[in-house]
């Protein structure tokens, strides 16, 4: 495989990642979940910490003034590009950031990116 065939497919696995910080509500979201774990985490941002801690979708409701079904929406698409995670609590579910194997695969794009580059300008 080329050096720019590896790039575009670490383009295409960093896609849902992209489409979902791309928008402004998905972004409010994130926010609220990352709030969230600053006021409750007391510093330990482990997974296992911050999956006690997250946020059910009546207080994420609150937080974006969204409907129930809207709120579902973005957090399916969040939850499908790997950036938050979801804990099953009785009939609630918690959710909460979860972006490891996201950054995982954005940091190796960044290197195959650059890498690229760096052999574009190698004479």
């Amino acid at each position: 495989m080329t050096e720019a065939e590896e790039l575009k497919q670490c383009f295409h696995q960093c896609m849902p990642f992209f489409i979902a910080l791309g928008d402004e509500i998905r972004l409010t979201i994130v926010e609220a979940l990352t709030e969230a774990a600053s006021r409750r985490c007391g510093g330990d941002y482990s997974m296992e910490n911050l999956s006690l801690h997250g946020l059910n979708v009546k207080e994420i409701t609150e937080y974006t003034s969204l409907s129930r079904p809207a709120v579902s929406h973005h957090l399916k698409i969040l939850k499908d590009a790997g950036l938050i995670s979801v804990r099953r609590e009785g009939t609630c579910n918690y959710y909460y950031l979860s972006i490891s194997q996201a950054t995982l695969s954005l940091t190796g794009l960044g290197r195959r990116l650059q890498s690229f580059l760096n052999m574009k300008e190698e004479p």
